[in-house]
């Protein structure tokens, strides 16, 4: 179960094979390897530590806010027995100590807020040991519209992410070149496949609707989601809005051999 932008490799595909084309490409771009640790800001529903530590055999830690989504994780680890593999955190990004390998966050900025931003990257450089590698998937906002964004409150905010502020690239790249150490080796913009991702979405969420109204939700609830859904999927389509991944390094990471791991 994710709720982040899938990533379609072909017409065919059906979203859940593309969500786990989202992760194996993540797993690529950060050159995982058994002997990695690799951190995840975000757990979301712990989809990606579990990927990352069943096809990659490294060790994971995880955190998240959320604790629905600590005790559902949690439950899922135990079922697969994944326990000793993935340690699992109740903890603020802003607490966490130790070097890692790799880091990664899936659509996690997002809930960070503009005035934070230069404290999330130093936080996770400051975690990263001195050949680490960060893969960064944002929902980003067009550069030109970005300052305009900072001043006003939209729909999503205020009904669907109350705090959420989306970056552009462009803000992210410039606080990663003047408050951190790392660099940009690869960006990826896939924006599009966000807009199939939300229509996929809002089709199982249509056929879902008598199962939601046996749980007590009302017309107003479904509308509402109907609309974001929609209003999501056009803001993808129109380029108003757009999804980014951001593989970033450490100093030392740019000397070793980078080609060759995925298909750019």
């Amino acid at each position: 179960m994710m709720y982040s932008a899938a990533q379609f490799l072909s017409e065919d595909d059906t979203l859940e094979q593309a969500q786990l084309n989202k992760l194996e490409r993540i797993c690529q771009k950060l050159a995982l390897k058994p002997e990695d640790h690799l951190l995840e800001i975000g757990t979301g529903w712990g989809s990606m530590a579990i990927y990352a530590a069943q096809h990659y055999g490294c060790r994971v830690t995880t955190t998240t806010l959320s604790r629905e989504q600590f005790a559902y994780t949690e439950q899922r680890l135990i079922e697969l027995g994944l326990q000793e593999r993935v340690t699992l955190l109740l903890t603020d990004y802003r607490d966490l100590t130790g070097e890692y390998d790799k880091l990664v966050s899936i659509e996690m900025i997002e809930a960070v807020g503009h005035r934070f931003l230069p404290t999330y990257f130093k936080q996770c450089a400051n975690l990263l040991k001195s050949n680490g590698m960060m893969l960064l998937q944002a929902i980003t906002i067009r550069e030109q519209r970005y300052a305009q964004a900072k001043r006003n409150v939209d729909f999503i905010q205020r009904y669907i992410f109350p705090g959420g502020a989306l970056p552009s690239v462009a803000k992210m790249l410039d606080i990663v070149g003047s408050d951190t150490d790392m660099n940009l080796l690869h960006m990826e913009d896939f924006g599009l496949h966000y807009a199939r991702t939300l229509r996929l979405w809002h089709d199982n969420f249509k056929h879902a609707h008598g199962k939601l109204a046996e749980l007590g939700y009302d017309e107003h609830f479904l509308r509402l989601w109907e609309f974001y859904l929609c209003y999501c999927e056009g803001g993808f389509l129109e380029r108003t809005i757009g999804t980014a991944q951001l593989l970033l390094a450490k100093p030392d990471a740019l000397r070793e051999p980078l080609l060759g791991r995925f298909n750019a």
